[in-house]
């Protein structure tokens, strides 16, 4: 069978693009390109119906299909692309009735109400293609109403996997020979709301490390500082298994955005929890997401943020120009000229890529343990990426030297 899945956006669509695959393919799907799209930005879902328009011109005779966010929030406008043949919203998905629709015939387009899902199923996958890290998803859907943010509307309200799934799912991907699991979900630091006795995500961590014992190294995707729990806190303290490495939905470094965004968090929050972490767990690394330009931004307001990134000791930025998403509070608000915003995205990723270098530039001569994802790349505890000047296998760890950086990577002999 014949079945490309193409994915855009985050690592939880990594992961789902793994179940399609094998459900589309077990429905009988061929000659088929499945675009697995992103919601998050104007331009992610640009991209994606680029790449359909790019697919069709290059394979006419296959079969398109169009998932993910940006399918479940804009159906219609997918539907209405004379190059796609079926479009199946975020909860279809993963179901292998749908697939088998698909091969079927039927409506063009295959959307439920994605605020009517209240469960999350699980769907054991044996690897990540292309992959030397695993993707396990823990958690789906978001409770809360960030004004910028049209992924609930995307995914649905929060819900998690039972405690016991999870493990599952991680003892059979060590057992395929992966060193490294990702935990993975929409808003992974509200894991547990669905569940039974509302477990937090700092009790899935440490029971996973526990009863998983031959799990090399645990990672966590992006997470919201606010909601770290104390037990998360404890395992990134005393477990070395867990990755010294946080990515933090920061986005913004003024008080007055931050409300008006609807954030949880002021921007003192963000500083005392970074340094808090930073004395549990000495040599941890941040990451963090920031838009620019966000509406009614001050030149003032936006210094903030770049001032941020040096307060909370932030290496890895992943910079958002604001894009006004269809539905969402922010797009409603009075907008900054687009000039502005690309301006402002270029400097903070220029103020970025400084702290980058300087984080560089503290592990020259350090001894690291990298995981090769590739035989030419890799990544320390800390996921700094390591360009590998002697090919190795890819999902060996190895302790490495540092012997210099070319201002993005890593270079270890």
């Amino acid at each position: 069978m014949s079945v490309d899945v193409v994915t855009f956006g985050c690592r939880l669509n990594i992961y789902e693009s793994e179940v399609i695959r094998r459900e589309a393919i077990a429905a009988g799907l061929d000659k088929a390109i499945v675009v697995n799209t992103c919601a998050v930005t104007a331009q992610a879902v640009r991209q994606a119906k680029q790449a359909i328009r790019r697919f069709k011109r290059e394979k006419p005779n296959a079969r398109v299909v169009v998932t993910g966010c940006a399918a479940q929030t804009e159906a219609t406008a997918f539907a209405e692309m004379a190059e796609v043949d079926r479009v199946i919203g975020n909860e279809e998905k993963l179901d292998g009735q749908a697939w088998r629709e698909v091969m079927g015939g039927g409506a063009k387009v295959t959307v439920s109400d994605i605020m009517a899902v209240n469960t999350m199923r699980p769907h054991i996958v044996d690897s990540i293609e292309g992959r030397a890290r695993a993707f396990v998803q823990v958690q789906n859907g978001c409770d809360h109403r960030c004004t910028f943010c049209v992924i609930p509307y995307g995914r649905g309200n929060s819900r998690s996997l039972p405690i016991e799934e999870v493990v599952a799912q991680a003892r059979r991907l060590v057992a395929n020979g992966y060193r490294e699991i990702v935990l993975t979900g929409v808003d992974i630091t509200s894991y547990g709301t669905n569940q039974p006795g509302t477990p937090r995500l700092g009790t899935l961590v440490t029971r996973l490390l526990k009863e998983v014992p031959e799990l090399a190294r645990l990672r966590l995707s992006s997470i919201d500082s606010i909601e770290a729990d104390v037990d998360l806190l404890d395992a990134l303290t005393n477990e070395p298994r867990l990755m010294p490495h946080l990515h933090l939905s920061l986005q913004a470094g003024d008080d007055l955005i931050l409300k008006r965004m609807k954030r949880r968090h002021s921007r003192d929050d963000a500083i005392a929890f970074c340094e808090r972490v930073r004395r549990l767990r000495p040599g941890i690394v941040f990451g963090a997401d920031i838009i620019a330009g966000f509406p009614t931004e001050s030149e003032d307001m936006f210094n903030r943020s770049l001032k941020l990134i040096d307060e909370c000791g932030l290496t890895q930025l992943h910079v958002f120009p604001f894009s006004p998403r269809p539905g969402t509070p922010a797009a409603r608000m009075p907008q900054l000229d687009r000039a502005i915003i690309k301006e402002r995205a270029r400097c903070l990723r220029e103020k970025g890529e400084a702290a980058l270098r300087r984080h560089l530039d503290r592990e020259v001569g350090r001894t690291r343990r990298v995981l090769a994802e590739t035989r030419a790349l890799g990544r320390t505890e800390q996921f700094t990426p390591v360009r590998l000047v002697t090919p190795i296998e890819p999902g060996t760890i190895l302790d490495l030297t540092i012997s210099g950086h070319n201002g993005r990577q890593l270079l270890a002999a």
